[in-house]
């Protein structure tokens, strides 16, 4: 099946496989930001946006995100530089692999809530599991993200 996706901007003309899920064709294009976790959409590394919502890439078939749009880490790069500021100076930074779907929560978060709680947060979060650092750090730092920027 001809498929067009619109990631980040730029469009992609291809035939995908009908049973071809988007996880492997943001790899094959290129966006490795997207990680391959669990594959069942229960550890929230391969988080992405497709019109503004967040979904698993590993479950979502390529086919249905014909002439979407697409956002991956690497369409939001000035948000998750400020964002991750205030996780580096809490001394929270994970190592890479969990980063990009955490990343990509709280950027569907912010879109969709003004001005989120902590509570709001740490629900928005409840999905993405770290392998390699607590959460009570990172909560610490986006609550410092949240007064500073008035959320």
């Amino acid at each position: 099946m001809e498929v067009t996706l619109i990631i980040n901007g730029d469009r992609f003309s291809f035939s995908a496989t009908p049973d071809e899920i988007l996880l492997d064709t943001l790899r094959k294009l290129g966006y490795k930001s997207v990680k391959r976790g669990c594959d069942s959409t229960s550890c929230g590394v391969c988080q992405i946006l497709v019109d503004g919502k967040l979904v698993p890439s590993c479950g979502f078939l390529t086919v249905r995100a014909n002439h979407k749009l697409i956002t991956t880490i690497e369409g939001v790069q000035e948000q998750v530089r400020e964002i991750a500021n205030y996780i580096t100076a809490e001394g929270v930074e994970q190592c890479g692999f969990c980063s990009p779907g955490h990343m990509m929560s709280l950027i569907a978060l912010f879109k969709e809530i003004e001005h989120p709680t902590m509570e709001q947060v740490k629900h928005y979060l409840a999905g993405n599991m770290c392998r390699c650092s607590g959460y009570e750090g990172q909560h610490r730092a986006l609550a410092n993200y949240l007064e500073v920027n008035n959320r």
